[in-house]
């Protein structure tokens, strides 16, 4: 932030010389109606010290207030008025400590006027920050916001001013409200702040906040990064289980994001386990013509898995079709959805789509929403996007496939 400027053009001060008796503001006080005006003895002084100043001459300006302030007698206005000359001489020469002391006291006299109040308070918020006193940054900047204030600045201001305090706590929470109330408003929070907030969630060790605030990323600025760290840390959340894992590497796969030699090599057996020999196939394939196996050892490790997959999966292709026969007379939709995993593992998407919506039509399907996730998932592949989504949006009842399901029609509106 340009400080000088906008602390400027937040205080507007207008020290005018009023008839060479006084030095006035030209404001009145709140609570008084008539003209507040300074002490006869010090209008004298105090016109020497606004002539310097309105000239450009601060550092005379300074020495004329140092010797006004060491008078005995002053009023209250005349403090006022003697915090106000200071606050503009030491923003103009830069000497923000001194300014936030000498701006906060005329705040606080009762004397400045409703209308540049809230200027007034904005422009501590910025000068305290602009000097590291983050505790009054935190107290103006808030009473600022609570005041109206919607200048983005603000709320940098004050998100930042938690986290480098180091109250991660305070910074999350302020954040995460202030996005909230943006998306609910219908505009797209900007990249920085669920940055911050994203970081703030790593500092508290809080993995669901964190897992929350990269979704957020993703959604309103999907860069491969945030997809690469949104899926590694769904690899981190409690209670994953074999099936669920499985899930996450083929969103990974499919947002391009797998890179560790490991990931193809689990992916591929929990696929093999599952009852997906093609997808196995299919994702080793890639594995090794993205060259990502640079060991020896994991090389040869992940080409014999390879092998097993293709037998595996040609022995399986030779009786699909049969088996899908079979299961499409059969009463229940638990082998029509295991055939139309077995179809979606052959990328042969349109026979998947169809086995997977008549498994679901007859019921008795063992694990509903983990049917309808794989039903949206060939319909994506199958170019429908309208259908996947709607797929996607009936998935429900377990809270891991319905993060993962949020996730693939995000990925389905931005492919």
């Amino acid at each position: 932030m340009k400080t000088t400027s906008k602390l400027m053009s937040a205080l507007a001060l207008g020290v005018l010389v009023a008839g060479g008796a006084a030095v006035s503001t030209g404001v009145q006080a709140q609570e008084k109606k008539q003209e507040q005006k300074v002490s006869r003895a010090l209008a004298k002084p105090l016109k020497a010290a606004a002539d310097a100043m309105n000239a450009g001459k601060y550092q005379e300006a300074l020495t004329k207030l140092k010797e006004v302030e060491g008078k005995s007698e002053k009023s209250p206005y005349d403090e006022f008025m003697i915090n106000q000359m200071y606050g503009f001489v030491y923003v103009r020469t830069k000497q923000y400590p001194e300014a936030a002391k000498a701006l906060e006291a005329s705040l606080n006299s009762g004397f400045l006027p409703a209308d540049e109040v809230p200027g007034r308070v904005k422009a501590l918020a910025q000068v305290n920050y602009q000097i590291k006193n983050y505790d009054k940054a935190i107290e103006f900047g808030n009473r600022a916001i609570k005041g109206g204030d919607t200048d983005e600045d603000l709320y940098t201001i004050v998100s930042q001013s938690y986290y480098i305090k180091g109250d991660f706590k305070s910074t999350q929470k302020f954040v995460d409200d202030y996005v909230t109330g943006q998306i609910k408003a219908g505009k797209s929070p900007k990249e920085q702040p669920l940055q911050l907030l994203m970081s703030a969630c790593v500092k508290l060790n809080d993995n669901d906040c964190t897992t929350k605030s990269l979704e957020r990323l993703v959604a309103y600025h999907p860069k491969p990064e945030y997809w690469q760290n949104l899926v590694y840390s769904l690899f981190q959340l409690e209670g994953q289980t074999d099936r669920s894992l499985l899930h996450v590497y083929r969103l990974a796969n499919e947002v391009d994001v797998l890179k560790r030699p490991d990931d193809y090599t689990e992916f591929a057996q929990l696929a093999i386990e599952a009852g997906s020999p093609g997808e196995a196939q299919a994702i080793l394939e890639k594995g090794l013509q993205k060259n990502v196996f640079t060991d020896a050892r994991s090389l040869d490790k992940n080409k014999r898995l390879l092998e097993s997959a293709k037998k595996q999966a040609a022995t399986d292709r030779a009786t699909l079709d049969q088996v899908a026969s079979d299961a499409a007379a059969a009463k229940t939709g638990d082998k029509d959805v295991s055939v139309g995993l077995a179809y979606l593992g052959y990328k042969q998407y349109d026979k998947a789509v169809e086995a997977f919506q008549r498994g679901l039509a007859k019921g008795g399907v063992p694990n509903e929403a983990e049917a309808r996730l794989l039903l949206g998932i060939a319909e994506l592949q199958a170019g429908n996007k309208e259908e996947a989504q709607k797929a996607f949006k009936s998935v429900k009842g377990d809270p891991k496939l319905e993060r993962l399901a949020n996730l693939w029609s995000l990925h389905a509106r931005q492919a």
